[in-house]
């Protein structure tokens, strides 16, 4: 039993790793590349402009394979998000005003300095709405360098840069649903609210029905898309719904289960008896949903589908968005004012930003992180300037032209591995030594 749970752990743990989730990013980051520049490249873009969709008589419903990825399986990276966001908003450490002012004051001067910095190289040129692109945080990458320093990172530097890419997050999705809707349809957007009320009220009542609320979350999805709202935000409107809290208290819990098990056990505790007793099957279904009741909804998802976002969605959006192709027009006159723009918000204004600001707060409500020293917050600011996947997303979002939208991911992927390295060795430098 012993090696059945430890093996299990092991395995969850695996699963749960950002720096396992980082390191098949990567390879498919690689790979994209590779394919792209490769004699291979023209089955690339074909594969990835190939249309699938539904069709019901004269109703047709299709969508390429890579709009698929970015506006369906990006949804669901977004619901995990704001299942995330929400976490931290309603119990974690973005949950009072204390907690909540150093990352979130943090993620705001690590996203306007970013903003400002691009506007500085952009400003009046055809891609000056690439400014939200050097705002954005990965979480994943930026938490899966800081893990690789293991017990030498401080709590208080793991709680900082966690809130602080919740925070972020959380403001890279205000900034696509405001700033990068193009064609706003309201009456449509209004409607896809009903089937989110719907999902509250079947959540009161206590309904339990898993397709329900799948089929509802895709109402909530298809109104958004047809809304002219990127479908994304579907996710997260569809997270702020699923509790964070359990519907039992821990008290009322151990005094229900207690019950239960008593009648659950019998003189006859055989698989057989348990089969042929009527009585305790129905007790031990009782327990099993009570144990469900017990288990925050929104935790008990979020905890599901990690694996999904690390080891499915977030590699195929890499795969199908990293791809550029190195050509002479992407290359020509590196740096242009978009990649430009992108590299030195993500490599200077992104650790400028965090610090500046952090720095402020710290000083003016005499805050302070417990073992956590300036440059320390410093080496946690590059590790923010990784911005990857969502600055990535959020090019595709900014440009129409293929080519702006090429240079900018170019920007994305040179001062992603940058900020990771200086970021890591900036950490290195100011963390405690390992002691044996």
């Amino acid at each position: 039993m012993s090696a059945y749970v430890s093996g299990k752990n092991m395995f969850e743990r695996f699963l749960h790793s950002q720096v396992v989730g980082s390191i098949i990013l990567i390879a498919a980051t690689i790979t994209a590349l590779i394919w792209a520049n490769s004699g291979w490249g023209q089955a690339y873009y074909d594969l990835s402009h190939t249309y699938l969709g539904v069709r019901f008589g004269e109703w047709e419903f299709k969508l390429t394979l890579s709009h698929w990825i970015k506006d369906g399986l990006m949804a669901i990276f977004f619901f995990v998000v704001g299942l995330e966001i929400k976490r931290e908003i309603v119990v974690g450490e973005l949950s009072t005003f204390d907690k909540a002012m150093l990352p979130v004051c943090a993620a705001v001067g690590g996203a306007v300095v970013p903003a400002l910095v691009y506007a500085f190289f952009n400003a009046g040129t055809p891609s000056s709405s690439g400014w939200g692109i050097p705002m954005a945080t990965d979480i994943a990458f930026a938490l899966g360098v800081l893990s690789m320093f293991g017990s030498r990172v401080p709590i208080g530097l793991k709680v900082f840069l966690t809130a602080l890419a919740i925070a972020d997050d959380l403001i890279a999705v205000a900034a696509i649903a405001l700033f990068y809707t193009p064609n706003l349809d309201v009456v449509t957007l209004v409607l896809s609210v009903v089937p989110l009320v719907l999902m509250l009220f079947l959540n009161r009542a206590g309904v339990r029905a898993t397709w329900i609320y799948a089929l509802l979350a895709f109402s909530v999805w298809l109104g958004v898309l047809g809304a002219g709202v990127h479908a994304t935000i579907a996710g997260v409107l569809v997270a702020m719904v699923i509790p964070v809290r359990p519907s039992i208290d821990p008290g009322r819990f151990i005094e229900v289960t207690r019950g239960l098990l008593e009648g659950i056990r019998g003189k006859d505790n055989s698989l057989d008896a348990l089969i042929h007793d009527s009585r305790r099957r129905h007790k031990l279904t009782q327990l099993t949903l009570a144990v469900e009741d017990a288990i925050p909804p929104a935790i008990a998802l979020e905890h599901r589908l990690h694996p999904v976002q690390s080891f499915v969605i977030l590699p195929l959006f890499a795969l199908f968005s990293a791809g550029v192709a190195f050509s002479a027009e992407t290359l020509a006159g590196f740096p242009t004012a978009a990649s430009l723009g992108v590299m030195a918000g993500l490599l200077v204004g992104k650790p400028v930003g965090v610090l500046l600001a952090s720095w402020l707060v710290m000083k003016i409500a005499r805050i302070e992180l417990e073992d956590v020293s300036l440059g320390q917050l410093l080496g946690a600011g590059f590790l923010s300037g990784i911005g990857f996947t969502m600055s990535i997303f959020i090019s595709e979002l900014a440009y129409e032209s293929e080519l702006l939208i090429d240079q900018a991911k170019v920007g994305v992927l040179i001062a992603s591995v940058f900020a990771g390295a200086v970021g890591a060795v900036v950490l290195h430098l100011t963390l405690p030594k390992k002691t044996d």
